[in-house]
This record gives structure tokens, sequence and C-alpha cells, in this order.
């Protein structure tokens, strides 16, 4: 179990109002999604060699915004719920934890967009959106099992979508041998070799 660290954890606050942790997580999403040109970013996407299954680029903005709200919802439920004086030491420190798991795991979710559409690495994007899958199916057990099922549960959809997002990262890395860059990028970087 993880330890709970106030300095790397959101404000209470946050947890204990559902408008605020369900509309937190779609607004810094929101941000990081437009801070990377979406134009830009569907025409990058279209134009790299992709594994089967490959969504259509505009599904994932209504995807992520209904999964960020969800968990926002689940981290409101788990946090403001599993805190409650009325619960014992063990359920408030499983909430606790949760919340800094929490905190991490968002950190992790708004860097990859900027890893792979941003800085075109699909390797450290892969590893990101890994430890994004395993951080958030320990959460999801961690919230559903000590806390409350219902957070547990509303966990889920997102741990799945990690799931079909890890694959997407690796597949689509793979098949483009690791490198996004434009192909006039590649040429000047073997030029200067």
């Amino acid at each position: 179990m993880t330890t709970y660290i106030p300095s790397l954890t959101l404000p209470e606050f946050i947890f204990n109002s559902p408008a605020a942790s369900i509309l937190f997580p779609i607004a810094l999403g929101t941000a990081v999604g437009f801070s990377t040109r979406p134009e830009d970013t569907g025409r990058k996407y279209l134009s790299w060699k992709q594994p089967p299954l490959r969504p259509p680029p505009w599904i994932f903005g209504p995807v992520w915004t209904v999964l960020y709200g969800t968990m926002g919802y689940a981290a409101y439920r788990a946090v403001h719920l599993g805190t409650s004086p009325l619960n014992g030491p063990s359920t408030i420190a499983a909430a606790k934890h949760g919340a800094t798991l929490y905190t991490i795991q968002l950190g992790l979710n708004l860097a990859w967009m900027p890893l792979f559409f941003g800085l075109r690495r699909p390797l450290e994007a892969t590893v990101d959106v890994l430890a994004l899958l395993g951080i958030n199916s320990y959460l999801a057990y961690l919230w559903g099992t000590a806390v409350d099922r219902t957070a547990g549960l509303l966990l889920v959809p997102y741990v799945a979508w990690l799931g079909f997002a890890t694959y997407l990262s690796a597949g689509t890395g793979y098949l483009n041998n690791w490198d996004l860059r434009d192909p006039e990028d590649k040429a000047a970087g073997k030029k200067a070799l």
C-alpha cells in the first residue's frame, strides 16, 4: 500500500465537492488536449501506421470527457465518504492513500498526450500509460474493497480504456519503429549523423 503524502495529493476541498471532483480532471484534460492543438493531433494520428481496431480521432474527446468525469466522481465518493470520522482508521487510511494515488495517476494521465503527440516519444508514452494502468487497477481494487465499492466500480471503465490505450500506444510505437517524427525531421536527423 502506498503512503498518504499531503504534498503530492490534491487539496481536500477538491475531493469534498462533487462538482470540483468531476470538473477538475475534465478541465485539466481539456486544457492539455487543446494545448497540443487538436487539428494537428488528428492529422498526426492519421499519418502514422496504426494497429487494428484504432478508433477515429474524433472519438477520443468525448470518451475522455466521460472518463475524466467518472474518475472525478469516484474520487469524490472514495475520499469524501472514506475520510468520514464515522469510519474506522483502516478505511480512512485507505481513502487517503487512494487520494495520493489518484493525484499521481492524474499527473501521469495528463503527461501522456504531450509525450506522445507533442514530443513524439511513443516509448515514454507507453511506459506512462502502463504505469497508469497499474496504478488505476490497484486504485480500483483499493477503493472498491477498502473504502467504497461504487468508487471502485466507477474506475473499471477507465481501467479498461487504459488497457486499450496501452495497446494503441505500444502498437503505434512498434509499427512506426518507435519514431513518430515528421519525415522531414527524420531526414534532417539522418543528415546530421
